[in-house]
């Protein structure tokens, strides 16, 4: 891939998680030159360091939070602290810098109630401490940056690089005949590669003046339940998705509520003249290829 000089030099917090790496992966792709720090690197609440590392970036994707949804219900405030508190050191420092901020935030800061696609501008009303703690995070961006933060709500992720739902439903295909599924909760499966090829996009037409400041929503298109997004996985790895059983949330009671509708409107992408992301099942049967999935199945991969 050729250079990207004019894009500048990008830092993406977080650079260890499953996002994260990709988000590196799509920006050497786009041929922009990036630095990447994960946890042990930088401490995003430290606002010394968080200076020193955002000196001299053009934009910062922020991809470092709290994500244990459970264990945040009993440990809030240290949630907060990372997803809140950090977010806001992380928004000062691109205020000061000039840099755009580009954070990843979550449909958990919405209420899950609705029967149409949240719109960007739906008012807000999350149900969990985690959620909660994500709408600290947006609020900090929305204050010190009005014209230069970026919040992208995504939902349902999955990825190469981490633990997640389609590589847990995959695995459990060799050890189980069944599985039951919840097939109450609905929202947009989103490919964390995909996702992150749409972050870089942004941010090249944020630097372009091209794209608004604002929320933006990062989720794919269409929308399925847990239990259809397992068949699906299932189907397109050759597995008989019958073998996928449908079951409801209470049959799992988790200690943090989940939204039971998680379906976000991406009216804000036209904005930016780019398009939403595409629809859950083509990311999936493109993600299904790669080798972390790929080979859980002795499946041929295309990377």
């Amino acid at each position: 891939m050729t250079a990207n000089p004019e894009a500048g030099r990008w830092l993406v917090t977080g650079a260890a998680g499953m996002l994260g790496q990709d988000v590196l992966a799509a920006l050497k792709d786009a041929g922009i030159e990036a630095a990447g720090l994960r946890r042990a690197d930088l401490d995003i609440t430290d606002p010394a360091a968080v200076r020193a590392a955002v000196e001299g970036a053009a934009v910062v994707v922020n991809c470092a939070a709290w994500t244990d949804v459970d264990g945040a219900e009993t440990a809030e405030e240290a949630a907060t602290a990372v997803n809140g508190t950090g977010v806001r050191v992380l928004a000062a420092a691109c205020a000061d810098a000039g840099a755009r901020l580009l954070h990843v935030s979550t449909d958990y800061v919405l209420p899950g109630n609705a029967a149409q696609p949240y719109p960007e501008d739906a008012e807000t009303g999350p149900v969990n401490a985690y959620g909660r703690s994500k709408l600290v995070g947006e609020q900090a961006v929305a204050e010190l940056l009005p014209q230069d933060g970026y919040i992208v709500r995504t939902a349902w992720l999955y990825g190469e690089h981490g633990a997640n739902f389609v590589a847990t439903m995959l695995k459990l295909a060799a050890q189980r005949d069944t599985l039951d599924v919840v097939d109450d909760q609905h929202g947009q499966p989103t490919w964390s590669y995909a996702l992150a090829r749409h972050l870089v996009d942004l941010g090249l037409a944020a630097l372009a003046g091209k794209a608004p400041g604002g929320v933006y929503h990062g989720t794919a298109s269409g929308r399925t339940t847990w239990m259809g997004l397992a068949r699906e996985a299932y189907r397109l790895s050759g597995l008989d998705p019958e073998r996928i059983r449908p079951t409801t949330s209470e049959a799992f009671v988790r200690p943090a509520v989940r939204p039971a509708f998680s379906v976000l409107a991406h009216d804000g992408w036209s904005a930016a003249g780019l398009e939403p992301l595409a629809d859950w099942r083509a990311q999936l049967a493109e993600a299904i290829t790669r080798p972390a999935f790929a080979d859980l199945l002795g499946l041929p991969s295309t990377r």
